[in-house]
């Protein structure tokens, strides 16, 4: 068993997209009992809150269901629980490699490194803008976990 959790501040906008998005294309390649997949963020600002609208809307009209996640928090056992902690940017990943235990450190990973043409860069927060950044955030979750899962894939025999 695979596990993925995808982190960003809050949980409401990239992360919890990330881990819809993720984990509908995990299904559709049969791999479901296989990898699982979560989000949480690195603040408490929204636990127990459900995604951002405009996230639920945007994912909605690509065949992508948020409703049923809720924020919640990165605690220490995650870094234990999951095999790829997985940040939406790069203050995601600081904060992570700050967290971390040095002998869990190499499960500490930038989202978009996994993304040809955006290696090193962050996933922007759609948070304060319209509906415009929500769009393009799904944009490049969809391609950037098409990679990911080819990578999954390769490295792990599934």
């Amino acid at each position: 068993m695979i596990r993925v959790l995808f982190v960003c501040t809050g949980n409401i906008c990239r992360s919890p997209t990330a881990d819809g998005v993720f984990a509908k294309m995990i299904e559709d390649a049969g791999l479901a009992g296989k990898v699982i997949v979560d989000s949480c963020g690195t603040t408490g600002y929204h636990v127990g809150e459900p995604a951002d609208r405009r996230a639920i809307q945007e994912a909605r009209k690509r065949g992508y269901d948020l409703t049923h996640l809720r924020a919640r928090k990165l605690i220490q056992a995650d870094f234990e629980n999951f095999d790829y902690l997985i940040a939406m940017d790069d203050g995601h990943l600081e904060a992570l490699e700050r967290a971390c235990p040095e002998h869990y450190r190499d499960r500490v990973k930038l989202f978009l490194d996994y993304h040809p043409a955006h290696r090193g860069e962050s996933v922007p927060d759609p948070y304060y803008g319209g509906t415009q950044g929500f769009t393009h955030v799904l944009d490049l979750i969809e391609e950037t976990s098409r990679n990911l899962l080819k990578e999954l894939r390769q490295t792990h025999k599934l």
